[in-house]
């Protein structure tokens, strides 16, 4: 009797206890089908440790050369600030684990377009890859939604500031050529050697940076993009104040290759003058404040030679006699670049021929 009251009282014991087990069990399965949905998403998504989906705040998208960042080194790298527009800011950072010195690019939130379209954007800016264009290394979200995107550092600085310091480099052909063959490979990159291509949008000087050995890399293209319509068009106000607007471009979703073809000469001819895009007059001796308007003005007098920068016109003449004619071709194709008609612009793969063929005049 005595015997059958303990066997009761264990199988009840053991009874109230498989409840318990059965949810511990399912709770452990639903979290295992869980965490394996979320690991195949990540493999959907097609960037490094990053979901398909809607990155969360305090998230980490990362690309080809970023895969060791992580979002402490980038709130915790020591920075000052490189520049600043309407949109946001770039710093100069350093990353303490590395020692590596990058470039973060601040962009407010409410300067960004909508969520839906600035993820495929990033995305696919992120996989460019190409010797004379800017690698997009992250992006981080963070809790109000702003983004910083992380780029290389280039210590040389910009095109504008080797221009506007003085140095014996910047008079150079070679060095100018050089420069102005690479722009034009990285634009032919954006333009024809991607699935989708994508229109730069904001070609200057101030935006190619240049990297060792005078190699030039183009940054910010495609950054109307993930920048919400009021943003966008004071990006491209700013760039119509500077020079480099085409005529015909009113509104940044207006961009296209042949605007992009449009800039590109007006930076051509910088190159050339040493000057500024405007406010050139007097320099000039023009009406025209526009520097492209303003050289095809001297150039119908027969005074073009007068307005190339001595130094280089002289170097070319020392150095090589057909590295006059280079200069002259090449101011040729700028202008051509810079043509009123966006139907009179040549496309970017006949530019880069040209280019090729002044080079090979230059080399005789």
């Amino acid at each position: 009797m005595e015997k059958n009251f303990k066997i009761k009282l264990l199988l009840g014991f053991l009874c109230s206890f498989v409840p318990l087990i059965l949810v511990a069990l399912c709770f452990l399965l639903c979290k295992r089908m869980i965490f394996r949905s979320k690991s195949e998403s990540s493999e959907i998504g097609g960037e490094i440790g990053t979901p398909a989906g809607d990155l969360e705040p305090e998230d980490l998208m990362k690309f080809a050369g970023g895969e060791s960042l992580t979002v402490h080194d980038i709130l915790d790298a020591p920075g000052e600030v490189v520049a600043k527009s309407g949109y946001g800011t770039l710093y100069r950072a350093s990353i303490e684990q590395t020692g590596a010195v990058v470039l973060l690019r601040f962009v407010r939130p409410a300067c960004l377009a909508r969520t839906e379209e600035v993820l495929p954007a990033v995305r696919a800016l992120g996989a460019i890859r190409h010797p004379n264009v800017v690698p997009l290394r992250a992006m981080y979200v963070g809790p109000r939604g702003e983004k910083l995107l992380v780029h290389p550092f280039y210590a040389a600085g910009s095109l504008k500031q080797l221009l506007r310091a003085g140095v014996a480099e910047a008079h150079r052909w070679d060095i100018i050529y050089r420069i102005s063959i690479g722009i034009a490979k990285g634009l032919d990159h954006l333009h024809t050697g991607l699935e989708k291509p994508i229109v730069h949008g904001n070609l200057k000087s101030n935006n190619i940076l240049i990297d060792v050995d005078y190699l030039p890399r183009l940054s910010d293209f495609g950054l109307h993009l993930i920048l919400n319509p009021s943003a966008a068009q004071e990006m491209l106000e700013a760039s119509a104040a500077q020079g480099y607007k085409a005529p015909e471009l009113v509104k940044v979703r207006d961009v296209s290759k042949e605007t992009d073809i449009y800039s590109f000469g007006v930076i051509l001819l910088e190159m050339l003058t040493q000057k500024d895009p405007v406010n050139n007059s007097k320099f000039l001796h023009s009406k025209d404040f526009h520097l492209p308007s303003s050289l095809l003005n001297l150039a119908l007098e027969h005074r073009i030679s007068d307005v190339f920068n001595p130094d280089l016109l002289n170097h070319s003449i020392d150095q090589n006699s057909t590295n006059e004619q280079g200069v002259l071709m090449l101011f040729q194709l700028a202008m051509a670049c810079c043509s009123s008609q966006p139907s009179g612009r040549p496309e970017i793969k006949f530019v880069i021929a040209r280019l090729e063929d002044i080079g090979d005049r230059s080399s005789k």
